[in-house]
């Protein structure tokens, strides 16, 4: 049986399989000055994922796997685009581990809130390199 705080790590665990097949797909259209943005952010991802699999497999939960695909919210056509795509996926991402907070307590909650920090800094350096604002919300990860 899933606890609440395991069905929110589970959507956080989902949101990251997601980040990081959005960052595959940007990563072909980025430059030489916005793809290693894109391959520290890919990385961290990865790493969280990992941490998590490792974590609900601990609990006794089966980690879900990634989909094969993901629908993409529009066209990944040139670097504003996938631009637009990772900051966006950063924001859904934080929203994810923002909804973790609550359930969870202690090391769990720490992890929740670094990753949610971590999401929204991320998404605000991306605006910023693509040019567009607002760079960040008032409360990141909140829709």
């Amino acid at each position: 049986m899933t606890t609440p705080a395991d069905e929110r790590l589970i959507a956080a665990l989902q949101a990251e399989h997601a980040a990081i097949y959005a960052y595959g797909v940007a990563g072909a259209k980025l430059d030489s000055g916005t793809i290693g943005l894109a391959r520290s952010a890919d990385a961290a991802h990865r790493s969280r994922r990992d941490a998590l699999v490792v974590r609900l497999s601990g609990a006794g939960v089966t980690p879900p796997p990634a989909a094969p695909a993901y629908a993409l919210p529009f066209p990944v056509t040139d670097r504003a685009s996938a631009l637009k795509l990772l900051a966006l996926v950063e924001d859904r991402t934080a929203a994810q581990w923002r909804l973790a907070l609550a359930p969870t307590a202690g090391e769990v909650r720490k992890l929740a809130l670094d990753a949610l920090v971590d999401c929204a800094a991320r998404g605000a350096g991306l605006r910023q390199v693509a040019g567009t604002t607002p760079l960040t919300s008032a409360f990141p990860g909140k829709a």
